[in-house]
């Protein structure tokens, strides 16, 4: 073979070894114009603007790190969320990004892409399945939350005592935690000898309005005397304020929501919702991309961040200047 051939055979080599460098591994943005690779989102459903937020944060933070991003929603369907799962690893992303509608059936699709070499990370809501390998979980400290909501319910109900109901959404691990942390501070207040405050009820809000709703109406048909009522989230807690304000009880039952949306945020300044314990979709999707490049640069993340929640009342929205 001759020396011209041996050289250009050499280069060919050296070319394709380039255009084969795998996106993981070097987390320096590339030249413009160029992509890294593709990161597949799914999240439980795209109508809550909260997850609205981590979609476009993860894309921005992606997108400027060089890399691709395709956002789905599941639209609360584990089925679904499941097939967009396999989508990705068909389409071979980098690496894949879930918050799960339902913490323990998504576990069969994440052992697939694990299994497919495709590291998965999940944010505000964790897989609860058996085995479940994911590299690093962002999310709030959804238990730290349950609790702040908890201290808001006595604080709102000034020594009273009475029934009180919870609408919660059990199929999702972050719910799960909300609901944990605001019954520890309620049986921490009962076992202190006050007045007694007593869950009455609790039905499952579907993290959504018309749910909430139907839920608090059932509620009130069953106990006319209710006090207080906990949401697990915003869009479940402004249902159950609509079912309150139909039966004339807006006044006779104190509502704490979660999340800080900003129609959660209007509602305590108007004084429909009292407070909310409130989260950071921003800061999470950040997190999330910030311990994906850090796992393509080779690096060993910790398996669990948790973002710290904060108690959100009356006067934090009347000083709000984010609210119009």
């Amino acid at each position: 073979m001759s020396v011209i051939r041996l050289a250009s055979l050499g280069f060919v080599i050296f070319f394709t070894l380039i255009g084969c460098h795998s996106p993981q591994g070097d987390s320096a943005a590339p030249e413009s114009g160029t992509s890294r690779g593709t990161i597949g989102v799914s999240l439980m459903t795209l109508t809550n603007p909260f997850f609205k937020v981590i979609g476009d944060t993860i894309a921005e933070e992606a997108r400027v790190a060089g890399y691709d991003v395709t956002v789905v929603g599941a639209d609360e369907d584990a089925a679904k969320q499941s097939a967009q799962v396999k989508d990705f690893i068909v389409s071979g992303v980098a690496a894949i990004v879930l918050a799960p509608y339902d913490s323990r059936a998504i576990g069969p699709a994440i052992a697939e892409a694990h299994a497919a070499g495709i590291p998965v990370f999940t944010v505000d809501n964790g897989c609860l399945a058996d085995g479940c390998q994911v590299v690093c979980h962002v999310a709030t400290n959804n238990e730290m939350g349950g609790r702040q909501a908890g201290e808001a319910m006595l604080e709102a109900l000034d020594g009273r005592g009475g029934p009180i109901a919870i609408l919660d959404h059990k199929v999702t691990e972050s719910c799960l935690l909300r609901v944990k942390g605001f019954k520890a501070v309620i049986d921490q207040h009962n076992r202190a000898g006050q007045d007694a405050v007593k869950i009455v009820s609790e039905l499952p809000s579907g993290g959504n309005r018309s749910t909430g709703h139907r839920a608090m109406k059932d509620i009130l048909q069953a106990h006319s005397d209710l006090v207080g009522v906990f949401a697990i989230n915003d869009p479940s807690a402004l249902g159950a304020c609509a079912a309150l304000e139909e039966d004339g009880k807006e006044q006779q039952v104190v509502v704490i929501g979660f999340d800080g949306q900003p129609e959660g945020k209007k509602a305590i300044r108007s004084g429909r919702i009292y407070a909310d314990p409130i989260q950071f979709p921003d800061r999470m999707a950040k997190k999330t991309m910030e311990m994906i490049l850090a796992h393509f640069d080779g690096e060993e993340v910790e398996a669990e961040v948790l973002i710290p929640t904060a108690l959100y009342r009356k006067a934090d929205a009347e000083n709000d200047p984010t609210l119009d």
